[in-house]
């Protein structure tokens, strides 16, 4: 290792050391890496101090409910306005919708994990879209990407005018540096980084491979707790929003995903350049094992919903355009009762992952960094060894505790591209996981 690759390792650590949070969900928070940048009593003043440049970012419409309404106002050394206009890149296997250029098969479909990229990528260069639902320019639906890099984002950076991303790492560490400060994401945490919201993506490790959800509809928010009451599920104040951090670098390039398409310019300064800060439009992190499972004590196994984490609804109570449910290690207590989830036929559209371990449904085939559909009303359920281990196994308490899976929900059908379709990793046999079950007995 040459002397400049250790000076920006220990520059890295140093970072990673420093790395603040604030906590809490939907809260509004202010923040200010220069004591005194932000103003006090109003937004804009006529001299905002510092000299710096007051900027609001705005998440919904003007006129949204108050409770809805997200919005954050910016401190900047230079008006985001500053640049020149932007060319069209190519988009590479990155997809949105509508998702048309394949006819969608209503049949169960699994993908092994993808490959990391033999030359170099960085974030951008490596995201392939599976699959996807809706259009940007609806704003509804949304798309699911797999990203695969082997070099972080220098001097590039990205934004989504097309929705919110939410990331959620399988292989490697990542550090987000967005415009509103830092967050470090490894695997069994996620984050969300705002639409609209600048940002670059530097590696922690040597590789890294993650979904990505890039919600076209509305932001996400915690589900309602109904019957469960207060408590339960995903803990507001375990949810983490960044502190005010900015850079001064010279030329570099910004990359827009606009109307599904992708389109640089050059700035000749980082964007990144907000010294304060404070609204309640922020990116976040979350760390899954924080999550707070609710379960039978009695017989049955629950609904999914019950493990969902984060919702984005669809303005039809109780139907998502998506929701993000986890399946983390937790204990099975129930009596005279099948224990893995049952076999089912869903009007939502189910898109799962596995960041590592095993799948509690399925007893092989499942791999980590892999990808499964069950779509509107495909019937699915356990495997064959599943339903026969489980069928056969004591009924006592038992603790899961050998993977993380998740699951992307969607009252839309997930729509898989020609790249999800024609790829070396789609498991042809999928279908035999459900072969062999013998017919019941009168």
């Amino acid at each position: 290792m040459d002397m400049t690759l250790n000076a920006k390792v220990r520059r890295a650590v140093k970072a990673r050391e420093q790395l603040r949070y604030q906590r809490g969900f939907g809260n509004s928070f202010s923040s200010e890496a220069v004591k005194g940048a932000l103003p006090l009593g109003r937004n804009s003043p006529q001299r905002a101090p510092k000299g710096l440049y007051a900027e609001v970012l705005s998440g919904t419409a003007f006129t949204a409910p108050r409770a809805e309404n997200l919005s954050c106002w910016l401190y900047k050394l230079r008006p985001s306005a500053m640049h020149g206009p932007y060319r069209r890149l190519a988009r590479g296997q990155l997809r949105s919708g509508p998702f048309d250029e394949v006819e969608t098969p209503p049949n169960r479909l699994r993908w092994d994990p993808l490959p990391l990229p033999a030359k170099p990528a960085d974030f951008i260069d490596g995201l392939a879209t599976l699959a996807g639902s809706g259009d940007p320019a609806a704003q509804t639906g949304l798309a699911v990407h797999i990203y695969r890099a082997n070099r972080s984002m220098e001097r590039r950076y990205l934004y989504c005018a097309d929705g919110e991303l939410m990331l959620v790492p399988q292989q490697g560490a990542l550090l987000l540096f967005t415009e509103l400060g830092k967050l470090e994401l490894h695997p069994g945490e996620i984050a969300v980084v705002p639409r609209g919201m600048k940002f670059k993506v530097a590696l922690l490790e040597k590789a890294a491979r993650g979904y990505v959800c890039e919600n076209y509809g509305a932001p996400f928010r915690l589900p309602e707790l109904g019957p469960i009451g207060s408590q339960g599920l995903a803990q507001t104040r375990d949810f983490m929003a960044p502190v005010a951090a900015f850079e001064e670098t010279g030329k570099c390039e910004v990359v827009a995903k606009f109307m599904g398409a992708l389109w640089a310019s050059a700035f000749e300064h980082s964007p990144l350049d907000v010294v304060a800060w404070h609204g309640d439009y922020v990116p976040y992190k979350y760390e899954l094992a924080r999550f707070m499972a609710i379960n039978t004590v009695s017989f049955d196994h629950a609904d999914p919903s019950i493990f969902t984490v984060l919702s984005s609804p669809s303005g039809q109570a109780g139907v998502a355009n998506c929701d993000f449910v986890v399946f983390p290690p937790r204990w099975l207590v129930a009596e005279d009762t099948f224990r893995p989830p049952w076999f089912h036929r869903n009007v939502m559209s189910e898109l799962m992952g596995l960041v590592h371990g095993q799948y509690d449904a399925k007893a092989s085939g499942f791999l980590p960094g892999g990808v499964s559909i069950h779509n509107c009303m495909s019937a699915h359920g356990p495997d064959l060894a599943t339903y026969e281990r489980a069928s056969e196994a004591e009924l006592k308490p038992q603790k899961l505790d050998a993977g993380l899976a998740f699951m992307w929900e969607s009252r839309y059908v997930f729509r898989p591209t020609r790249f999800a379709m024609t790829a070396r990793e789609l498991q042809k046999d999928y279908d035999a996981v459900w072969a062999g079950f013998k017919r019941a007995q009168k």
